[in-house]
């Protein structure tokens, strides 16, 4: 079975899959990548059971094209926005304005063309006023966790990920704020089985694990907010 999901959730899904393996003894292969590539490679007709996004709007694109089963789509967890630095990060960061200093020249955020967690990024910035004046200083990745890795080995003075991710990373990084949750959408992660799955009994049971009481577990001990 393959499930596609956003690259915040790599870790926690890593440990759901394991769950999931040993007790249904079907092995589950993960890809996982920006939710808009995703989306684009289940447009594609790329053979997907399941689909788990880091954003509504890409889980929507694929619902309007008929592509997911009806009534499988579930939110199962959401998230928070924050701002981070490299642990040894010699600039002192302490909001988002301070992004705005001189001693700041290289940001590196989800690309917002494809990437959620770029989408509530510029939502965010351009809240706060600052998305414009900052375009020079932003360096645009693949997914989030590219971001995490720019920042990981100290190639950006900052960066913008999820709290997720910021919690995965631990010493390796200092979160320094946190984005108004008014400053952007809401962050919901939604999932679905997918309408061409070759496995949709073995969907079905991946997602269930996903939103049981035991998957909703994993996922709040890798830094995710429960729906619940």
């Amino acid at each position: 079975m393959i499930v596609s999901a956003a690259a915040s959730l790599r870790d926690a899904f890593n440990e759901i899959g394991r769950l999931y393996e040993s007790r249904e003894h079907i092995r589950v292969r993960f890809n996982y990548g920006a939710s808009g590539a995703l989306e684009k490679q289940i447009e594609a007709a790329a053979p997907v059971d399941v689909f788990a996004s880091a954003g509504a709007k890409q889980m929507d694109d694929l619902i309007a094209k008929d592509l997911i089963v009806e009534g499988s789509r579930q939110d199962f967890a959401r998230n928070a926005l924050v701002l981070i630095t490299p642990a040894d990060a010699p600039v002192s960061l302490n909001s988002f304005a301070d992004l705005d200093s001189s001693q700041v020249s290289r940001i590196a955020v989800g690309n917002p063309q494809t990437v959620p967690a770029g989408q509530y990024t510029e939502q965010t910035l351009t809240n706060l006023k600052l998305w414009q004046q900052l375009q020079p200083k932003l360096i645009l990745a693949e997914d989030v966790r590219q971001v995490l890795d720019y920042i990981v080995r100290g190639e950006v003075q900052a960066g913008i990920v999820y709290a997720s991710d910021a919690y995965s990373a631990g010493f390796k990084v200092k979160a320094v704020a946190l984005a108004p949750e008014n400053s952007h959408d809401p962050i919901l992660y939604p999932i679905a089985a997918i309408k061409e799955s070759r496995q949709p009994e073995a969907a079905r049971k991946f997602i269930a694990l996903v939103l049981s009481a035991e998957g909703q577990s994993v996922l709040t001990r890798y830094g995710f907010i429960s729906v619940r």
